[in-house]
């Protein structure tokens, strides 16, 4: 497969202002993107995007060059990714469109989009688009020009969307709910969803001012949550990252809940109902005491590469319905086209009130092995990964781990960084280990 020039795991993704996240660049995408998409059919893109300043400019940018190229463009506001996914397949539209950098600081902002069924866009669509980024911008005769509209209802119908995958004759009243939305795309839905659904709701990060998404709050930084759940006395607390697709929740001791085991008990209440498609995909930094937990139930588990697009593709090749990264990315096939926070809340909020457990209760079945993330930054041509001295030292820690335990290097997707992961019964060992290695890398990169 040819090589994508700027197209990564998720979308195009930079720092405002430096190529190419840059109002002309962004421009010359919306053409190229049009030009692609305007052979399709319906000639219409919905364009959503979280709550980052750069925002406004880049969504104009995006708009004028899907004009020139004969598109119509319907602007959803602020809006969670799932939703612009959503809606983009309920108005039959040729592609949505959304302006985030997901759980990145507010000076970054990115492009990503979907396709008319609601899913990431296909690689060959990827590339056509691509190649289009090689020619002048030519502009489509007056008449042919697209508009732009803006689509008043679009959060009305994703709530309404959201709390359709909850038990109808279910309801959240007997809950004590912290909502924490990151300052992010669900700071004014999330709320709604949950207040709807009768919970008594205590709310944080839903101020945004354009330059405050995931300062210290939400899925990528949940001590505040934790130490809000337990000053409130709430049941459990739940953390949104800044485009509202990835959960984090939180259990009323103050116990981080991730990706992980949010899958894990959705998984085994699907299995309990008998409604089990399958099983889980997870990735290749899924912890192990996933993979064990799931093996007592008899559930299948399988790894995919890191990113939500992998866990994806596994699951479409195997039919399967639930997958996650532990981040909170957590993706249920049988519901949604993509990964949706507000979504995978919910159905662990059935478990909860379905079953009478607390969610510190619920998260028991599967223990978390101790694990150690080390990211180390190289430079130059040469490939740390690559090196004798440091495959002998992944060797040794493999050895000395036995089958306790794995080692696991790899490349970051957009930055010059080695991840060094180890995990393991043994938390001192892990560490000890995880640090060996790191260190081997550094001297010789």
């Amino acid at each position: 497969m040819s090589k994508r020039r700027y197209f990564g795991t998720d979308g195009i993704r930079g720092k405002v202002g430096q190529y190419p996240i840059t109002p002309d660049f962004v421009l010359k995408l919306g053409w190229a993107a049009g030009r692609v998409l305007a052979k399709q059919g319906t000639k219409k893109v919905i364009i959503g995007k979280d709550t980052r300043i750069s925002g406004y400019m880049l969504e104009s940018a995006l708009e004028a060059g899907l004009a020139a190229a004969g598109l119509k463009a319907t602007f959803t506001g602020p809006m969670p990714t799932p939703a612009v996914a959503y809606l983009t397949q309920t108005f039959r539209a040729e592609a949505g469109i959304v302006i985030s950098a997901s759980h990145n600081p507010y000076y970054d902002n990115g492009i990503k989009f979907f396709s008319s069924e609601g899913s990431k866009l296909p690689d060959d669509i990827e590339l056509a688009i691509e190649a289009e980024l090689d020619k002048d911008i030519e502009c489509v005769e007056s008449a042919l020009l697209g508009k732009a509209s803006r689509m008043n209802d679009a959060a009305g119908r994703y709530i309404e969307f959201c709390k359709s995958t909850f038990p109808s004759n279910a309801n959240l009243s007997s809950l004590k709910i912290v909502v924490d939305c990151a300052h992010g795309a669900t700071y004014h839905i999330a709320p709604n969803v949950f207040k709807e659904l009768g919970a008594n709701l205590v709310l944080m990060g839903c101020e945004p001012d354009g330059l405050n998404i995931n300062a210290e709050v939400g899925a990528t930084d949940v001590r505040a949550l934790q130490a809000k759940v337990v000053e409130e006395k709430a049941d459990l607390g739940l953390g949104f990252d800044g485009d509202g697709d990835r959960i984090i929740m939180v259990d009323h001791k103050g116990n981080k809940v991730d990706g992980d085991q949010i899958a894990y008990i959705i998984a085994r209440d699907a299995l309990r109902r008998g409604e089990l498609k399958g099983g889980v995909v997870g990735t290749l930094m899924t912890n192990l005491g996933m993979e064990n937990g799931l093996k007592q139930l008899g559930i299948p588990f399988s790894r995919a590469a890191v990113g939500d697009r992998y866990v994806m593709e596994q699951l479409k090749e195997k039919g399967w319905s639930i997958g996650a990264e532990n981040s909170g990315h957590v993706i249920l096939l049988d519901k949604v086209t993509t990964g949706d926070a507000i979504v995978a809340a919910l159905q662990v909020l059935s478990s909860i009130v379905d079953s009478g457990m607390s969610l510190f209760d619920l998260s028991q079945g599967m223990t978390l092995y101790p694990q150690e993330l080390i990211n180390v930054r190289f430079s130059g041509n040469t490939d740390p990964m690559q090196l004798d001295v440091v495959k002998e030292s992944v060797l040794q820690a493999e050895q000395e781990l036995g089958n306790k335990g794995r080692v696991l290097l790899r490349k970051s997707g957009t930055e010059p960084l080695i991840r060094v992961m180890v995990e393991g019964e043994n938390g001192e060992l892990v560490l000890k280990l995880a640090n060996r290695i790191a260190d081997t890398v550094r001297e010789h990169c």
